[in-house]
């Protein structure tokens, strides 16, 4: 018996599950027996990902720009309509930077980082929280990915990390307006870690090496690991926890 199995029926939201955190979160999911609506703005390697499931029964993918309000309601609606209920919803869609200095930042980078990285989350709890108060049994759970950008400094990463510290503060916020009414809401805060979104996305392949360097444990978090703290975050039986950031940084919030 897998410690997993408490997601199986589980009715589960994911976005940015093309890739990185949300593939591998899908493919655990799946396999303990949960209901997925799995999305993505990349479609190709989205309908991969759920060929690769082959199960039309337990899995819907739908294409999904978070910075577009309408797209974050209509995978909402999808497991409504589908599965009956949304018990969980994983904001874990997001984008990087590339590094420079807050003086070399332009609007433009700045716009795009807040409406993806934050008026996304910000869509995927407004949506999915309306959804899991209207159910007749209200209540449910919610996931944000922030990152250790989100808790402290990121230098060259100013905009990404003015973003992320929007999504913690509106997981707090979120925590306590909805927490009387049977909803948590927490964020996970992780380190750097070998996902499509540092080696290729993010502008940051040629600084790895000074990344692990700069780990107390010299080494990034393997997407495992994250995905790992990530399903317990979400886990029914976690039920008490609710308005946390949770560092998994391999000890850099010590410093």
């Amino acid at each position: 018996m897998s410690r997993w199995d408490v997601f199986c029926d589980q009715v589960i939201c994911i976005t940015g599950a093309a890739s990185g955190f949300g593939k591998l979160m899908t493919e655990n999911l799946h396999a303990a027996g949960a209901r997925l609506v799995i999305s993505d703005i990349n479609s190709e390697p989205l309908q991969a990902v759920a060929a690769a499931l082959a199960d039309e029964t337990r899995v819907v993918a739908m294409t999904c720009d978070v910075a577009n309000e309408a797209d974050v309601q209509a995978i909402v609606q999808a497991a409504k309509e589908r599965f009956g209920r949304l018990d969980i919803m994983v904001n874990n869609a997001g984008l990087g930077s590339e590094p420079k200095l807050l003086t070399e930042v332009t609007e433009e980078e700045m716009d795009l980082n807040y409406n993806v990285n934050t008026k996304g989350v910000f869509f995927g709890i407004k949506h999915a929280v309306r959804q899991m108060l209207a159910q007749d049994a209200p209540g449910g759970t919610v996931l944000n990915v922030a990152s250790m950008a989100g808790i402290g400094a990121a230098p060259m990463l100013g905009a990404y990390a003015a973003a992320k510290h929007g999504v913690v503060g509106l997981t707090k916020t979120a925590a306590y307006e909805f927490g009387r009414q049977g909803v948590r809401v927490n964020a996970i805060c992780p380190f750097f870690s070998p996902t499509p979104l540092v080696t290729q996305e993010g502008g940051l392949a040629d600084r790895m090496d000074t990344l692990k360097k700069s780990s107390p444990m010299n080494r990034m978090g393997e997407p495992e690991e994250m995905v790992e703290v990530m399903l317990m975050l979400m886990s029914p039986t976690n039920s008490f926890m609710n308005g946390q950031a949770v560092a998994v940084d391999g000890g850099m919030s010590a410093i």
